[in-house]
């Protein structure tokens, strides 16, 4: 593949340098310090060039690591912050301070921990998502519930030209009987030609996170490839919550086959250049290494 193959969704934190309140001995295999050192050797088995790594807690410690790992790590091309979207004039101010570091190339807040599933919708969230608009950067979009996937059609109203991808397809219902509402739900959002889906997260929707197969995948797969096309979806690893999934290796392996069943040109698309292209990746950046 000409293309450098890009990981769209990784994360790096540390309990010790900032609150990740999700976190917690329940999730022990996980539960500490998350570094790029600890996954590149994966990264380098499985063929990936690079990664854009993805914010993981609704503070700005939490990006200051993301943006010290890139320091040390030409492998991360990209980073999607945290911006506090519910503050307008904070929003800004973040903003402010990213200009001319094409590193940063779009904003993520933990929606799903929010009690209120309309959260999105708020006055003050929808202002600094026109911030966001306006200034060319994306939207990470953590969809859970099924009210989640619905509120993407009205914010592609009243923000046409924002660009959102959803984290891990909005969570389709892997493993359950029905794919409804979600196979539905997912084809409306497609609907704006500026959503784009990461093909990653993609396990168990049961009690056990690892309990996913190749096979128990391919529906939510084909559907995203039907209603998005290759050239909206993009990869992700999902590490290092991949691990409670049973680890890189075998979320790679267990795409793999999917996306050898494409055509060269979509399986670049979905292994690279939709990345590139969506978030707007530092050319030079992708030419190092």
């Amino acid at each position: 593949m000409s293309f450098p193959v890009i990981d769209a969704h990784q994360h790096v934190w540390d309990p010790a340098r900032a609150e990740y309140d999700w976190l917690g001995p329940d999730l022990a295999p996980i539960d500490g310090a998350m570094t790029f050192a600890d996954v590149a050797p994966e990264l380098a088995a499985s063929g990936v060039d690079f990664t854009v790594q993805v914010q993981s807690a609704d503070n700005p410690q939490d990006t200051a690591l993301m943006r010290e790992s890139a320091s040390r790590h030409p492998e991360v091309v990209g980073i999607v912050g945290f911006a506090p979207l519910d503050d307008p004039a904070a929003t800004a101010a973040t903003l402010d301070a990213w200009a001319g570091d094409t590193l940063m190339v779009g904003v993520r807040n933990l929606i799903h921990t929010k009690a209120d599933a309309d959260w999105l919708l708020r006055r003050d969230v929808d202002e600094s998502l026109g911030l966001l608009e306006e200034r060319g950067l994306a939207f990470d979009l953590v969809a859970v519930l099924p009210r989640h996937l619905e509120l993407v059609p009205i914010l592609s109203a009243r923000h046409p030209d924002l660009r959102i991808v959803l984290d891990h397809l909005g969570k389709p219902p892997i493993g359950l009987e029905s794919s409804e509402p979600w196979s539905r739900l997912i084809a409306e959002a497609a609907e704006n030609p500026l959503v784009h889906g990461k093909v990653s997260g993609l396990y168990s929707a049961t009690a056990d996170l690892a309990a996913w197969t190749t096979d128990g995948i391919r529906p939510s797969f084909d559907h995203a490839l039907d209603v998005f096309g290759a050239p909206r979806l993009m990869y992700g690893g999902d590490w290092p919550i991949s691990v409670l999934a049973g680890g890189y290796a075998r979320v790679w392996a267990g795409l793999a086959p999917l996306f050898d069943e494409l055509t060269a040109d979509e399986r670049e698309r979905i292994l690279g250049r939709t990345a590139a292209e969506f978030y707007r990746l530092d050319p030079a950046r992708l030419r190092r290494g």
